[in-house]
């Protein structure tokens, strides 16, 4: 954290920054298709609410559904956000530059889930996106 409240996160290359003030929702694991592909495994994610992140730097913007696009910087092609409804922006968690105090809170398209993924940490599945997992806030430690 840079200040008190502030995470910060980015890509690969660096050309791509972010800064969230505020604290974070629990990790998520998301286990569809479109987060396989985007990432090559399930994704884990945090989330903010959009006025409390600032993107630093340009970011290419995809549309990966009618309701959903997806940020990624235009060098590294790092995988940094999905923005869908609802308040938040998803984080992609490994982009924050220091994730101490977040911890996992579920799992959701488990349905989806890759064949060689075996959930074995206890923590509560969806077969489909589910909000009360989603939405689910902890403090952080």
């Amino acid at each position: 954290m840079d200040e008190a409240g502030v995470k910060t996160g980015g890509c690969l290359c660096g050309a791509a920054k972010y800064r969230v003030s505020g604290p974070l929702r629990p990790v998520v694991y998301c286990h569809c298709g479109q987060c396989r592909k985007t990432s090559g495994n399930f994704v884990a994610a945090s989330s903010a609410p959009r006025d409390k992140v600032q993107i630093i730097g340009a970011l290419r913007w995809y549309h990966s559904s009618n309701t959903a696009k997806r940020g990624f910087c235009p060098t590294c092609g790092g995988n940094l956000f999905w923005d869908g409804p609802g308040e938040n922006i998803s984080i992609m968690a490994g982009t924050l530059d220091d994730s101490t105090g977040l911890t996992a809170i579920g799992h959701i398209f488990v349905a989806d889930k890759a064949g060689y993924v075996d959930i074995c940490d206890g923590l509560p599945q969806a077969d489909q996106d589910d909000p009360a997992i989603t939405t689910m806030v902890k403090p952080e430690n």
